[in-house]
């Protein structure tokens, strides 16, 4: 008999509503394993029920979001970590970011947008809200990261490096001098190389794996 494992999650945030909310959002996808209202009570929970997913609050008291993150990198790397947030919190989103944290959402978020970052991060993706995303991207791509190996092409580089400074395809086809079309086409072999699911996706996977 075949046995479709349900992609197991914790969750860490110190509100009680904002946590039966995330709760109800996940759990019609996930199964939610284990709940916390800090990080101390956050990281006895994930280190016992090691989720696939830990969704964590980057305000939580005790021991904060950012080094939460960094100890279940370090300790459960098998453990993705989605970040939820508040708009305003740019240094804490970067230095989650820093501490290798796979997705970051809005607490004011869509439900559906972090079931979304929750599947993406479970499959080794990476995910940031639009709303925050051009903040971060702005921020890295003055920081890049150590130079990894790259899959994609130069010419994949030069679109996606102009896709984080917020070029439009329009913009990018004029700027390198290519067509619209040859433009999209660049995309979709880059967001299928990264196994990215949109623009943003595919520019902070690239910044984060220092590709561009």
């Amino acid at each position: 008999m075949e046995n479709h494992a349900r992609t197991r999650v914790a969750i860490v945030e110190d509100h009680a509503l904002t946590r039966a909310g995330l709760r109800t959002a996940l759990e019609g996808s996930f199964d939610v394993v284990a709940e916390a209202a800090d990080g101390l009570m956050g990281w006895e929970a994930i280190l016992r029920e090691r989720p696939d997913v830990a969704v964590i609050d980057i305000g939580i008291p005790g021991i904060d979001g950012v080094t939460l993150t960094k100890r279940v990198r370090t300790e459960l790397p098998a453990t993705h970590v989605v970040i939820v947030t508040m708009l305003d919190l740019e240094n804490e989103v970067l230095g989650a970011l820093a501490a290798g944290a796979d997705a970051y959402c809005l607490k004011s978020s869509e439900p559906e947008r972090i079931v979304e970052a929750v599947r993406i991060a479970s499959e080794g993706g990476a995910y940031f809200d639009p709303q925050i995303a051009h903040v971060v991207l702005a921020r890295l791509s003055g920081n890049p990261a150590s130079a990894g190996a790259s899959p994609l092409t130069q010419r994949e580089s030069d679109v996606l490096r102009l896709i984080a400074d917020g070029g439009a395809n329009a913009e990018i086809a004029a700027q390198l001098h290519i067509g619209l079309g040859t433009v999209k086409g660049h995309i979709r072999d880059i967001l299928e190389k990264l196994s990215a699911s949109d623009r943003t996706h595919a520019a902070v996977t690239a910044l984060k794996k220092g590709y561009i």
